[in-house]
């Protein structure tokens, strides 16, 4: 008769464990990282998690900022005309406080020439007018009288009233510098940014005000320049902003729960494992 050996008689009477599943064997031959490896792999995670957050939290006060701002600035552009800062305010004007604010200015148009600058607007690309006026107090203003398409002729436009007139618009900080990537060039009379300081030295107009005005719209709107057109737009992406920062904080905790469960699972098979 032909017999055959147990497990057991090859063992040598013992019984031999179970198999592992290959997943165990698996682990077993991988390389676990050191208790200080992965501490220092949690701290990281942690410290990456609190940033998230921390970001999260800073783009939802942003929101609340700016929707303050908001709705300061239509408060502003909506109010009654004041009159424009004199000379004993020009040194706590600022875009924060006064940016879009309603104001009114009497006096007249100087023979200075005015000063085309390059646009780009609801009506096509053109040039806004920058005349300079004198008022009545005694100071001198950049008044942007509107936009000129660049498709007309603009020395009409250019041709400001010798009277007494008065002037309502919107108080626009400067824009030193240039814009539409390019550099002001004074000196090839090349301008991209309204930049008042910059104006009044090519031009040679003293005591003017650090800041510009948007002139209103004219009653009839086919007078050129064309005023009005002033843009107000404040982006409000701050939630969206906040939403995504969060959105990765919960996807590294996501990461990390499961990453300790694995750690948890793996020592609990290697510690109920027996050894025989």
């Amino acid at each position: 008769m032909i017999t055959f050996e147990t497990r057991e008689a090859m063992a040598g009477g013992r019984t031999s464990s179970q198999p592992a599943s290959r997943l165990e064997d698996e682990s077993r031959s991988l390389p676990r990282p050191s208790v200080r490896k992965r501490i220092a792999l949690g701290v990281a995670a942690t410290t990456v998690f609190a940033i998230l957050c921390a970001l999260g939290v800073w783009q939802l006060e942003r929101r609340v900022w700016k929707l303050d701002l908001i709705e300061r600035v239509d408060r502003r552009v909506h109010a009654a005309a004041v009159p424009a800062p004199g000379p004993s305010a020009w040194a706590h004007v600022n875009a924060a406080d006064d940016a879009y604010r309603h104001v009114q200015v009497k006096g007249r148009f100087l023979d200075s020439r005015a000063t085309l600058v390059k646009a780009v607007t609801e009506r096509g690309p053109g040039y806004w007018v920058m005349a300079p006026f004198r008022t009545g107090d005694g100071f001198s203003v950049l008044v942007n009288r509107g936009f000129v398409p660049s498709d007309q002729d603009v020395h009409e436009a250019l041709k400001a009233g010798h009277g007494e007139t008065a002037i309502t618009g919107l108080l626009r900080v400067s824009e030193p510098g240039g814009g539409f990537l390019r550099t002001n060039d004074p000196a090839a009379d090349r301008w991209y940014s309204r930049d008042v300081d910059a104006i009044a030295r090519a031009r040679g107009i003293k005591d003017v005000a650090p800041y510009f005005i948007d002139a209103d719209a004219a009653a009839d709107s086919h007078v050129l320049p064309v005023g009005g057109l002033t843009v107000i737009s404040f982006p409000n992406n701050h939630l969206v902003y906040a939403i995504t920062w969060f959105g990765l904080a919960i996807m590294l905790l996501g990461w990390m729960t499961y990453a300790m469960r694995q750690e948890w699972i793996l020592r609990k098979r290697h510690s109920g494992r027996a050894i025989t």
